[in-house]
This record gives structure tokens, C-alpha cells and sequence, in this order.
């Protein structure tokens, strides 16, 4: 089979860097009483700038597929290939534009690049690792040369005020229940993109892309990051298509994104048992790693990884940690793509260094690993 290197990389973040005290310019404030729980989020997430496409005014030019689509030209201005010669595009995404049709279609239609295969992938955070993993098997198994990855999220459009007010989830004088808020102060917006090839880059460096897993543990959990449901009563989601009307799911908070926190926690402890699989199986040497790019939505969940991990004998030492949630925020399905661009437009990168993707899915629990190789031009071509 053919190996496949990423050649290329790039990213998308609308407008200037947010910082703490202008986010309500763009997601808007509510009540005092509703905004206590944001204050909290902030000191437990630790970031301190992230962008938005929603403008101060609430209004925006901006769409997923519009971002993915500049994230991949950046990509491609890094590329030593055409658009034209790529055969494959994948996207990923937790909320798409549209219902129908899928993010790629859009995508491909906002790049203009001739016929080519497409997969839209949806999930949460490891949609990203799908779309990864489904353009790194068409390559080797011969189906293509080149293969775009992207992906994007624009979340700030569903924290405006008026996705809350006159609806059962704000209640007047009651402070904005846990799991709505959470996401309010956590998410933000932008895209990233990779370019996979057969054959390494004939000048710089690349990835050569070793293994790839990804497992759901949907088995064992109910969704813990949701959106387009309400809790019916009994504990079961109700979709919004259930409702009487549109009308109803909206006043029933059916469009709003919600994260339980406390089932987030209790999801830590799988998320490293399925690490410690991949050691066992030789996949991952911890002291080998030279750059570990994990996402994660708040430095408090960093904290607990690292005490675990440090418990179980299998820790990464935290100076091989890369991450930029602290500027970039959390950005979803781009966010593991956005971390890995920062990586090697930072100049940290040498030939043979080992790097380690890591994107835990809060969804309905899903792990996803990666581990790549930095090579030169002169590896060896399939």
C-alpha cells in the first residue's frame, strides 16, 4: 500500500483576536444573572483570545464552507501541487451551513476545482480525524494522489442572545443553566486544512502519517455535547423534529449546544485507557514522542490528563506539549489541524521527530490517535 505524507498545511480565523472582555461585543450579554457561569468557564479554560465571524453588530459574510474553502487556498499556497491535481476533499464539522447538501459539496463548489471525489464528515472535535483518516486510506489504497482535509466551525452564531431569550432554557432572574453556558464561553470559530500526498515534499519538510486510530465508546455513554434535542422529561432526547412545530423546539431550547460537564469528566479515565492500548500495542513510545498536539477544550482538562496520566506511569513530559488554545481557543473540528499548522510554521520541526495527535470527543465519547514522522525530501517515494 502507498504511505501518505502531509506536504502542506494551512488555516482560516476571521477577523482580529478576540480577547476576554470584547466577547460579549460578538456573542452578546444576557442577564448578569445568566453571564456567572461564562466568569468561571474562563478562569477554568484559560484562554485568553480567540476569533469570531459573527461581527459586533451581529452580523456576518462569513459561512463553514466559506472558511474551510480559505483555509485549503492557504493550504494550497503552501503546496507544491495545483488544486487541480487533487482527487479527494474531506471536510469535517460539528454544525454544518445547511441541512442538505454535505460541507464537501460546498466546499468544492466555493474552491472551483474540477470534478473530484468528496466526504463530509459530522461529529464533534474528532470529525477532524475521520476526514483524516478516510483521505489516508483512499491515498494508500491507491485511489488518489493527493487528498484535501478541512475543517471548520462557526459556533458563535448560535450564542446570541435571541437563541436564549423567550425560550424554557432562560429563565428571568435564574442564571443560564450549566450545560448551556459552558459552550457559550468555550467555542469559537475558524477553519484549518492539510494537503496529504503519495510522496513527500520535493523541498521542506513533511508528515509521513504512520497509523491512524479512532474508536467510539458510544457503548458505554450518553451524549454528553448535543445539539438539535431537549431532555423530554425522563432523560431521553427528544429531537427537534419531534415537536409539534419548529416554533416548539426552538422555545423548548432544541437549537441550543449543550455540553454536561460532569459526564466530560467521567469520559477522562476511557480516553487514556485507550492510550495506554496503543502503548501496549507499540504503537505509542511515551518518551519517544518529540511533539504532542492534543486538543482539549479547557487547561482544567489538561490538568486532570496529566494527573492521570502521571498516575498510570505513561506521561508525556509536559515540555513536548503543544497546544494553542490559549490564543486560537477551541475551534472544534479545526482545532487539531489549527494546532498541527502552528507546529510546523513554528520552525520547531526536525527530520525524524515523532509526533503524536491526540482529539478526545466529548459527543457520545470517541478517542482518536495519530502518529506521524517528520521526514525530508529524500524519503524514500511509493
Amino acid at each position: 500500500m502507498a504511505t501518505a505524507y502531509i506536504t502542506a498545511s494551512g488555516q482560516f480565523l476571521p477577523g482580529d483576536p478576540v480577547p476576554n472582555e470584547r466577547m460579549a461585543d460578538h456573542i452578546g450579554l444576557l442577564p448578569e444573572a445568566a453571564e456567572r457561569v461564562g466568569r468561571t468557564t474562563l478562569r477554568q479554560n484559560r484562554i485568553r483570545t480567540r476569533h469570531y465571524a459573527m461581527g459586533a453588530d451581529g452580523r456576518t459574510d462569513w459561512t463553514v464552507a466559506g472558511m474551510v474553502a480559505e483555509a485549503i487556498r492557504d493550504t494550497l499556497s503552501q503546496a507544491e501541487i495545483e488544486g487541480q491535481a487533487v482527487g479527494y476533499l474531506a471536510t469535517a464539522t460539528t454544525q454544518n451551513d445547511l441541512m442538505v447538501p454535505g460541507l464537501a459539496s460546498q466546499v468544492h463548489a466555493a474552491l472551483g476545482l474540477p470534478p473530484m471525489e468528496v466526504a463530509s464528515l459530522q461529529s464533534v472535535c474528532a470529525s477532524s480525524m475521520m476526514a483524516l483518516k478516510s483521505a489516508w486510506l483512499q491515498l494508500r489504497a491507491g485511489e488518489h494522489r493527493a487528498a484535501l482535509v478541512g475543517g471548520g466551525e462557526f459556533a458563535s452564531r448560535y450564542f446570541r442572545p435571541g437563541f436564549y431569550q423567550g425560550t424554557a432554557t432562560l429563565t428571568e432572574g435564574k442564571p443560564l443553566p450549566a450545560d448551556a453556558a459552558f459552550l457559550r464561553w468555550t467555542l469559537s470559530d475558524g477553519a484549518a486544512a492539510v494537503l496529504l500526498e503519495t510522496r513527500p515534499a520535493a523541498r521542506g519538510l513533511s508528515l509521513r502519517i504512520d497509523w491512524l486510530s479512532l474508536r467510539s465508546f458510544a457503548d458505554r455513554f450518553d451524549p454528553c455535547m448535543t445539539a438539535g434535542a431537549v431532555d423530554d422529561g425522563s432523560g431521553r432526547l427528544l429531537p427537534w423534529s419531534h415537536h409539534a412545530n419548529i416554533g416548539a423546539a426552538a422555545q423548548a431550547g432544541a437549537f441550543q449546544l449543550r455540553q454536561d460537564v460532569a459526564a466530560l469528566h467521567r469520559m477522562l479515565p476511557v480516553w487514556l485507557s485507550e492510550f495506554m492500548r496503543l502503548v501496549d500495542e507499540g504503537k505509542i513510545d511515551p518518551q519517544a514522542v518529540d511533539w504532542f498536539c492534543c486538543h482539549y477544550s479547557a487547561h482544567s482538562l489538561r490538568e486532570e490528563m496529566i494527573r492521570l496520566a502521571t498516575r498510570a506511569g505513561c506521561m508525556i513530559p509536559e515540555e513536548r506539549w503543544f497546544s494553542n488554545l490559549s490564543s486560537k481557543g477551541n475551534v472544534g473540528a479545526a482545532s487539531i489541524f489549527l494546532i498541527l499548522d502552528d507546529l510546523i510554521r513554528g520552525g520547531s520541526l526536525r527530520e525524524g521527530h515523532k509526533v503524536l495527535l491526540a482529539v478526545p470527543e466529548s459527543g457520545q465519547c470517541i478517542m482518536a490517535y495519530a502518529g506521524l514522522t517528520v521526514v525530508g525530501p529524500e524519503e524514500k517515494r511509493e
